[in-house]
């Protein structure tokens, strides 16, 4: 028998933007299938259609993880959809093997009105589970959720977090073939993430996982291997789950994507260490030398001087490090007035881990009340992870 759980072939899926023309495609297309006739060229779109996954293919054995990432509206949600069998492909194939368990959005397959206890037995029967079997799970569902005073209480009087608790726990303990996550654990804390984590690679045994996910500390947790999505189609499959990271890194930083109220332009940007110089690119910082950073922008004459802070932050966005760009031997905010500047900043030694990482500028008024401009990624520097060397130990060491 073959270890294959999932298999997908050129799938596709459109949708409309218009909903009154999206409710006339519908009854058109359902029309000619009830009367069994060929809806034409379907890889055509119809006025205000669009694709919102674009001939995906893959295959996820037993003991795989697939990382799914990608920036928002990439497809992610809707294939998970179609694997889960709410929504159906317009074309390709897909073909899954044993029982799912699917956590795709935040309370979904719960009936708000139900109770706690109620919901586990609606959802384990929909998963084919009988009600015997039910019971003798029950107790290990309610433990591993950790949610014993509420089990009882309607849903919608769950917190967002007990929700998630709920809803993996039927998924995990009920240990289907298939497992299906769209970034629902971001919402737990930190104490069960990590023992969702570790149900998950428990699972993993025996199972097939497809993790949805922004964060690229999740995916290089769980992921066996790594699908990038961008614009509902597949723009890297790959089983090296550090390429597959990088890759969505790249992909994320939107070069010189200036937001804010205006009244600054940035003009040029350059970022500088001792052995590289790199304008427009990815400078490969070494670690433990200094990097400068030079910056060359005009402040338009808006009745007010603008402040500058600096921050480093890493492919989703997440400001890591923040400098405030002050005075000499001060406290206080230099304060560009309107003109031309051209600013050189020390950074000093930037200590971080493996990845890919951006600099953004975020220009203020001096009162700090308005954000005139903020310029994303106007320099990027990639770090290398460190290679740590194991040595065998030949004599007993003292512990001081």
């Amino acid at each position: 028998m073959s270890d294959t759980l999932i298999k997908v072939e050129g799938v596709s899926k459109k949708f409309c933007r218009s909903f009154k023309r999206s409710l006339w495609y519908g009854m058109q297309d359902l029309g000619r299938e009830v009367t069994g006739r060929r809806q034409g060229d379907i890889s055509e779109l119809r006025d205000d259609e669009f694709w919102a996954v674009k001939d995906v293919s893959f295959d996820l054995k037993r003991g795989e993880c697939l990382g799914l990432v990608g920036p928002n509206g990439a497809g992610k949600t809707t294939l998970l959809r179609m694997l889960n069998g709410l929504i159906k492909p317009d074309k390709g194939r897909i073909e899954m093997r044993g029982r799912v368990g699917a956590l795709i959005a935040l309370g979904a397959g719960f009936n708000p009105i139900l109770t706690g206890r109620e919901n586990v037995y609606v959802n384990a029967t929909v998963l084919g589970l009988s009600k015997k079997k039910i019971d003798e799970k029950l107790d290990e569902i309610v433990d591993f959720a950790e949610i014993e005073a509420f089990i009882d209480s309607p849903v919608q009087n769950y917190s967002s977090g007990m929700a998630v608790r709920l809803g993996f726990s039927v998924a995990a303990v009920l240990k289907p073939d298939v497992l299906l996550l769209d970034e629902v654990l971001a919402v737990g804390d930190m104490a069960f993430r990590v023992k969702c984590g570790n149900r998950i690679r428990e699972m993993m045994s025996n199972a097939a996982v497809i993790l949805v996910s922004h964060s690229m500390e999740f995916i290089s947790w769980y992921a066996t291997k790594v699908m990038v999505m961008q614009g509902g189609g597949t723009k890297r499959l790959t089983s090296s789950v550090h390429e597959g990271i990088r890759v969505y890194e790249t992909l994320n930083i939107q070069k010189n994507a200036p937001s804010g109220k205006g009244g600054v332009e940035m003009l040029e940007a350059e970022l500088v260490n001792k052995k590289q110089k790199l304008k427009d690119d990815v400078l490969c910082y070494i670690r433990r030398e200094t990097l400068h950073l030079s910056l060359k922008f005009f402040v338009s004459d808006v009745g007010v001087g603008s402040c500058l802070d600096i921050r480093v932050g890493d492919g989703s966005g997440k400001v890591i490090i923040n400098y405030r760009v002050v005075k000499n031997n001060s406290d206080s905010y230099k304060i560009f007035p309107p003109g031309e500047h051209t600013v050189c900043l020390d950074l000093g030694e930037i200590e971080l881990t493996g990845g890919l990482y951006e600099i953004m500028a975020e220009f203020y008024d001096e009162n700090r009340h308005v954000v005139f401009k903020r310029c994303d990624s106007v320099a990027r520097f990639f770090v290398d992870s460190d290679l740590i060397t194991y040595t065998k130990v030949t004599k007993n060491a003292n512990i001081l």
